[in-house]
């Protein structure tokens, strides 16, 4: 049974950083592309970046240049460094596989922005 546990999310000011990690178990994790997805109060569930097994990394546009994802096949973690957060930042963020989502969602992690 495959599990992908969330966590580092909190309460920040405007401009702050948060960095989250998403631990997987299986043996699965290093072959497949890994995203991180938020889903804020009342909206859809989205996708805010995603990487391939090989490295390869791609972004939302409203997140380009202030977020970073990377990963440690070794660990089976997926990170997300998030940097010059702002309000509409604010979310819970989860991590499944890329493109299709078909693990179980974890709890996610709450990410809140606000000063």
């Amino acid at each position: 049974h495959v599990q992908l546990v969330e966590s580092g999310g909190g309460l920040v000011q405007p401009g702050g950083s948060l960095r989250l990690s998403c631990a997987a178990s299986g043996s699965f994790f290093s072959i497949n592309a890994m995203g991180w997805y938020r889903q804020a109060p009342g909206k859809e569930r989205e996708l805010v970046a995603y990487i391939t097994s090989s490295g390869r990394t791609n972004y939302a546009d409203d997140v380009k240049g202030r977020f970073t994802i990377s990963r440690d096949n070794a660990k089976n973690t997926v990170y997300l460094q998030m940097n010059s957060l702002k309000p509409e930042d604010t979310a819970v963020y989860y991590c499944n596989t890329y493109p299709q989502a078909f693990l179980s969602w974890g709890q996610g992690t709450q990410v809140t922005v606000s000063s």
